[in-house]
């Protein structure tokens, strides 16, 4: 939900300022959702309405796109994985137990942009905090605010003007002409329900649209773009397989080696 808000954030901008120095660029989405996951499917038709928009918006010149991959799996993920420029790994910090997708764009030389979570913080051991981006809330940051409150997603709702504007999209018909309550819950949820934004969407969202700038600027630098994403694709070795299993083999599982004579 973050990406597609961000995405319409910088669909505005682009509207507001056509001469604007962009980097060309194309989100793209790969998701599934439980039938019986409500918001999460509304957030899947969210990404498709704004696609629908934005796609067929001839005045942006093609600077922005929006794909969203149906029925997303490993055979197209293979696809994706090899064409990526940038992994975005955003999960809240602390929500996220691991993530294997993340090691799969590393190791085809992705940049990896992302929250301190799951598997985003061996990558950065390995690559640096030089050749990856990483925006937002920390897990101790989040757990604080869950423990002892502090956080309400209305004061940056009535604070920033450009936050405001992207919610107000997702209730005015903007991208659902037909019916202006069709993303009603996704709006609700960041602002009204019992746990408003219990994501902290909004409290990183700025945080992550200067990590997108950030990442921007870096692509525009080829000769340092060239390295960053060699230097993920060489120091990918410690996410094998082999090692992995090595690992639940000796500490999980605490099995034996059982020798094989040919």
């Amino acid at each position: 939900l973050l990406n597609i808000l961000h995405v319409m954030y910088l669909y505005n901008k682009i509207k507001a300022n056509p001469d604007m120095d962009f980097t060309p660029r194309t989100f793209i989405f790969g998701a599934k959702a439980a039938a019986g996951y409500r918001r999460a499917k509304l957030t899947i038709k969210l990404i498709n309405s704004v696609s629908d928009v934005i796609n067929n918006d001839k005045s942006i010149n093609g600077k922005l796109k929006v794909v969203f991959i149906e029925n997303y799996r490993v055979s197209n993920a293979e696809i994706i994985f090899a064409a990526a420029d940038v992994s975005e790994q955003i999960s809240t910090a602390s929500k996220e137990a691991s993530g294997t997708g993340n090691m799969k764009f590393m190791l085809n030389g992705a940049m990896t942009l992302g929250t301190m979570d799951g598997a985003n913080v061996e990558i950065v051991k390995e690559v640096g905090e030089e050749n990856a981006v990483i925006f937002g809330l920390s897990a101790d940051e989040v757990i604080e605010y869950e423990l002892n409150g502090g956080y309400n997603p209305l004061d940056i709702y009535n604070s920033d003007e450009e936050i405001r504007r992207v919610l107000n999209q997702l209730v005015d018909g903007t991208y659902s002409p037909a019916d202006h309550e069709l993303f009603r819950d996704l709006y609700n949820a960041l602002l009204y329900d019992g746990l408003a934004d219990r994501y902290f969407i909004l409290k990183d969202f700025r945080s992550y649209a200067d990590a997108q700038e950030k990442i921007e600027a870096k692509y525009r630098d080829k000769d340092g773009w060239a390295k960053s994403v060699m230097l993920n694709t060489a120091r990918s070795g410690k996410f094998s397989s082999d090692r992995t299993i090595e690992e639940y083999v000796r500490d999980i599982w605490h099995l034996e080696k059982v020798k094989v004579e040919l």
